[in-house]
């Protein structure tokens, strides 16, 4: 055989040696035996978690609200009695429909105060005055505070006989007393609490936002104000939306508050204050709490679908 007939047939058997030596594509690697048991812990733990803290509770008192029970004794003396505890809950259950409107009134309240002063004040401290970051650790100070310990620290501006409003004007309301303006007095602690929370959050976001969009606004001749409103605004839209979505679950899980100052009474109702009320209070009746419990779930679901809904179509057109 001559050499050019031995260099060809090396050539041609080249190409198959080095298939058979180069690794095989498409097959994963194989995890060590004791990284496989730290990535089944780490999943299996909070699917568990989740699963017994969160799903067996929400099932438990989806089943619970077409029941009557009083808590007391075993389970056979839970009696079924299909929707009834629903049309209770909006026929003859006198405090329902306050508490909707009280629970709407601190969500619309919510979204409008706190929420543009918490904007307005992270487009202040934006622009990197002097002093700024004790500014915001002072307004984001009430966030680290729960809302329980709120209300003990507001009780020293509203206490009727001994509260800073009342000694300053020389008056005596009793502003967590009266049903007429108990729920606004509430609504001004929150705020204090919610608008250091929402100033951060803004704050975040305008950090981000490129700043040669602010630079071809200045070109253009925008002015700050308009810069902000049809540049920088439309530019946190992910952040509006967090924003969205924060100032719904605050208005629907507002309980620790008005528990405190009165159980959820005399013109504080609101659906966490009534479905605690019926299942450890004195009524002890768990059916009934239940199905106050799913309402507030289903109404909670409606937002947390319409937000979902949004991320996912946004992440679609990506």
């Amino acid at each position: 055989m001559s050499t050019t007939d031995t260099r060809s047939t090396d050539d041609a058997t080249r190409p198959a040696k080095a298939a058979s030596q180069a690794p095989r594509q498409g097959r994963a690697k194989k995890l060590p035996t004791r990284d496989r048991l730290v990535v089944i812990a780490m999943v299996a733990i909070p699917t568990f978690l989740v699963v017994a803290l969160v799903w067996l509770p929400a099932v438990g008192s989806v089943l619970l609200s077409f029941t009557k029970w009083n808590g007391f004794g075993g389970l056979d003396t839970i009696e079924w009695v299909g929707f009834q505890n629903y049309q209770d809950v909006v026929t003859i259950y006198p405090p329902f429909w306050p508490a909707i409107r009280h629970n709407l009134i601190w969500l619309l309240f919510l979204f409008i105060f706190p929420t543009l002063l918490g904007m307005l004040l992270a487009v202040i401290l934006d622009r990197d005055m002097k002093g700024g970051r004790l500014y915001q650790t002072a307004f984001y100070m009430p966030v680290v505070l729960s809302l329980a310990l709120i209300g003990f620290i507001w009780q020293l501006f509203y206490s009727r006989d001994q509260g800073l409003i009342n000694q300053v004007f020389h008056s005596e309301v009793d502003w967590y007393g009266d049903p007429n303006i108990n729920l606004w007095a509430v609504l001004i602690a929150t705020s204090w609490r919610h608008t250091g929370y929402i100033m951060l959050l803004y704050l975040a976001g305008l950090k981000g936002v490129d700043g040669t969009l602010r630079e071809a606004a200045a070109v253009d001749g925008a002015s700050e104000v308009r810069t902000f409103f049809h540049v920088i605004f439309p530019v946190m839209r992910p952040i509006n939306l967090i924003v969205l979505v924060i100032v719904v679950i605050e208005s629907l899980r507002a309980f620790d508050l008005v528990w405190v100052i009165n159980k959820g009474r005399n013109g504080l109702e609101i659906i966490a204050a009534l479905v605690s009320q019926n299942v450890i209070g004195e009524a002890t009746r768990y059916g009934f709490g239940s199905a106050l419990a799913v309402i507030m779930m289903l109404i909670s679901s409606v937002f947390i679908t319409i937000y979902l809904r949004i991320v996912f179509r946004e992440e679609r057109q990506r």
